[in-house]
């Protein structure tokens, strides 16, 4: 099964890459949850929501668990 990987950007915000290192979105700590922010490319400009896992924008977790987040925001 693929994974995320998770890297830490600073206390409230942490980086989901795809296996490949493409960046495709952020966890943001709001109101005592981790969201998944999903962003994606167009060219050179940013898509905040966009990208391969829009369809799990603002998805929220618990905890940084880098399986459990794999497993719902690429749909294992």
């Amino acid at each position: 099964m693929p994974t995320l990987t998770l890297k830490r950007v600073n206390d409230g915000v942490v980086a989901v890459l795809l296996e490949s290192g493409e960046p495709v979105g952020n966890l943001k700590w709001i109101g005592g949850v981790w969201k998944f922010k999903a962003m994606g490319y167009e060219g050179v400009d940013l898509v905040p929501g966009g990208g391969p896992l829009t369809a799990r924008h603002n998805c929220t977790f618990a905890a940084l668990d880098a399986t459990q987040i794999s497993a719902v925001l690429l749909g294992a």
